[in-house]
């Protein structure tokens, strides 16, 4: 196994493609399948399903392809060490879409501004999605509902989040979720921890939302609220930095369910000096 072989490896596990990964490594596509068949056989796995002109990544693939990744990042990372090169190389950033709104703009200015080589990236989702992506190695971090309790990665918190539940205009105070027991919800996906979050709310007080639906952006569920369509669960700075605020009726859930903290996470032993730097940006969540 060697370098080449993981670049290689890495090129058709992102592209699908031998073709297209020759492309993008500049090689002929013989050769690509030459030495991922090598690679293959020192392994001992199938690290591709071959179907027609297209692979996939096989489950033994799936699991090679993060330890890949992290080779290959290790690698450069030990090559700017040692040249005294300021940080470069890709970052990947997954993101809740609150965060992504009203809280890391000014940051990711500063961070362009000041590390130009370092070639950025930004995802955003919820927690499970953005979880998944940095256990995967897609994503070198992400900012996520935690603490994250999994002995793979490890983080710390940034942010401290205040959760409003969020109603039509003129609606009565909501104290607690037995005054709205079965009434509608906006939210994300399943994967969602806002959305546990809230659900649990409900949950604790021996009370069940109605029909909960799915939503893709916190715009839409703030025009289903306006219009008396059922209720919401948001961040009080997410809330305030959306046109239409003023039309709808907001109070922070119960002491145990307001705040949430974010928590920026990533890959246990993998903090690259793209991350570095990116950290040093950030505020720490008391």
């Amino acid at each position: 196994m060697d370098l080449t072989q993981l670049e290689m490896f890495n090129a058709v596990a992102e592209t699908g493609s031998i073709t297209a990964a020759a492309q993008r490594v500049h090689r002929v596509p013989s050769n690509l399948t030459t030495r991922i068949r090598q690679l293959e056989e020192d392994l001992g796995v199938e690290l591709f399903i071959r179907e027609n002109q297209r692979l996939r990544l096989a489950p033994a693939g799936h699991s090679f392809l993060a330890y890949s990744k992290r080779i290959l990042e290790l690698v450069a990372e030990a090559r700017e060490v040692v040249s005294g090169d300021e940080p470069q190389g890709i970052f990947s950033l997954g993101s809740l879409e609150s965060t992504a709104a009203v809280r890391i703009p000014d940051v990711l200015a500063t961070f362009n501004q000041r590390y130009p080589k370092i070639q950025f990236d930004l995802a955003t989702g919820p927690s499970g999605t953005m979880i998944d992506g940095v256990l995967e190695g897609t994503l070198s971090a992400a900012f996520v509902d935690g603490p994250v309790a999994h002995p793979s990665l490890e983080g710390m918190p940034v942010y401290r989040e205040e959760m409003m539940i969020v109603a039509h205009a003129g609606h009565e105070e909501i104290r607690r979720a037995q005054q709205v027991n079965g009434a509608s919800i906006y939210a994300f996906r399943a994967n969602c921890s806002y959305r546990r979050h809230f659900e649990s709310w409900f949950q604790a007080d021996h009370a069940m939302p109605g029909k909960i639906h799915e939503m893709e952006s916190y715009h839409g569920m703030l025009a289903c609220v306006i219009a008396g369509a059922g209720l919401a669960m948001m961040p009080k700075r997410m809330l305030e930095s959306m046109p239409g605020s003023h039309q709808v009726q907001a109070w922070p859930l119960g002491e145990k369910w307001r705040w949430i903290n974010t928590w920026l996470i990533w890959r246990r032993g993998a903090k690259t000096r793209q991350l570095e730097a990116f950290t040093e940006l950030l505020p720490r969540c008391e």
